[in-house]
């Protein structure tokens, strides 16, 4: 069980199809004397702008000569799409022999004459080094939002930490052998539920849009959502974004680990350690959306009050020194998931207290009011409470999207 922590057409598939095999748009051809952005450093203009992420990790062992077929749902659609690939906690070399884009028709199966072959400097196949990460060259042709993409990665040589998001939330597939450029899913008969490698994804919009990182835990990653259809709460807030006249900011990327905290390592690293990598180091990002906590208070021993309000204030600081914006979240109700006890509920409406009206960042949002029951405060209403007590189901998710403030997220750079 994990712990926690301008209105746009869209295309159809048929026309996606035809844009990724035939490279119409404005996508150039690939650019293979582009630098690689260092890894927790803003981004130039050149990679566009985030319209997928995931956090990385370790996630066990690498193997050589495996094939990764990785489902993911963009949110704000463009030319030129690139794939990030991460060795952050690798510590050996990585070499991806082929890796393709595609779009999925079913199942680990593509839309046919979908699959694309990315490049990296010009070449097919591309070594990461221990604690790197490399950017694809750009693809020509258009993807629309809310697209199901599928990233096919080859890995012949590996060998030592597997860096990858653990919970994902969303079946992908796994094979033995380079099947990476095959659009049908025959060879693809493994299933998982995790992602490896592949943490970003990116797009060069047609307009001036920006994107939004949500920073927290397992309910940000989606535990208690429904599997494949994306129902997350940053998933719902994608959607709004999209047809929302308020604001610019329509790519979404999904920055939570579950189990994680704000000051310590644990299953990820803290808040406070990835921030740079995981957020800031983000093509596009215009805001950072914190919503953590909750597993640093009902930790034990727990966190003081005190502690977590010097990391939410030194978040909000680095966020601010790189030129971003902040939203924060309150902390949501947990009572009666079995960690809750009185102290914590006493230090987590400290919290709350500090967060609602310390003016430290440049907006809050108030998810404990929303998901809290008017009968009991410190519950999740049950309408909201995924089963467990902590994490919201997917119409807690959608409230929790439905209370954000569309235009508090494009407060524009410091």
């Amino acid at each position: 069980m994990p712990r926690t922590a301008r209105p746009r057409g869209r295309t159809a598939l048929a026309a996606l199809c035809c844009c990724l095999l035939l490279g119409c748009g404005s996508g150039g051809a690939p650019q293979g004397d582009e630098p690689d952005p260092p890894a927790g450093a803003p981004t130039g203009t050149e990679y566009g702008v985030v319209t997928w992420a995931s956090s990385a990790d370790r996630i066990g062992e690498a193997v050589d000569g495996r094939g990764y077929r990785l489902v993911v749902h963009t949110s704000v659609g463009g030319t030129g799409l690139r794939v990030r690939l991460s060795n952050a906690f690798g510590d050996q070399p990585v070499t991806f022999g082929n890796v393709h884009a595609g779009l999925q028709r079913d199942g680990a199966a593509l839309v046919p004459g979908s699959n694309r072959r990315l490049t990296f400097d010009g070449a097919r196949s591309v070594t990461v080094p221990a604690g790197g990460i490399v950017y694809s060259d750009p693809l020509p042709g258009h993807v629309p939002a809310a697209s199901k993409l599928v990233v096919s990665l080859y890995v012949p040589r590996a060998g030592g930490v597997l860096t990858g998001h653990w919970m994902a939330m969303q079946t992908s597939y796994t094979t033995d052998g380079d099947h990476t450029a095959e659009e049908s899913g025959a060879n693809w008969a493994q299933r998982t539920g995790s992602w490896f490698y592949l943490d970003a994804v990116t797009v060069r919009p047609r307009a001036a849009a920006g994107a939004v990182a949500a920073l927290g835990d397992s309910i940000t990653d989606g535990w208690q959502s429904t599997t494949d259809l994306d129902r997350r709460w940053p998933d719902y807030l994608a959607r709004r974004l999209r047809t929302s006249p308020t604001t610019t900011v329509e790519g979404v990327a999904n920055a939570g680990i579950a189990g994680n905290k704000v000051l310590t390592d644990g299953p990820g690293q803290s808040a406070l350690n990835r921030l740079s990598r995981d957020v800031l180091s983000l093509p596009g990002l215009r805001t950072v959306f914190l919503f953590q906590g909750v597993n640093d208070i009902k930790a034990e021993p727990g966190a003081t009050a005190d502690e977590l309000i010097a990391g939410y204030r030194t978040l909000a600081d680095r966020v601010h020194a790189a030129g971003k914006c902040v939203v924060a979240a309150t902390v949501a109700p947990y009572k009666g998931w079995r960690e809750w006890d009185p102290a914590g509920e006493a230090v987590r409406q400290e919290v709350n207290t500090f967060l609602r009206s310390s003016g430290e960042f440049d907006a809050v949002t108030d998810f404990d009011r929303i998901l809290r029951s008017p009968y009991d405060h410190e519950r999740i209403l049950p309408a909201f409470d995924g089963g467990d007590h902590l994490h919201p189901n997917d119409k807690g998710m959608q409230a929790m999207a439905d209370a954000v403030d569309p235009e508090s997220l494009d407060c524009g750079t410091r």
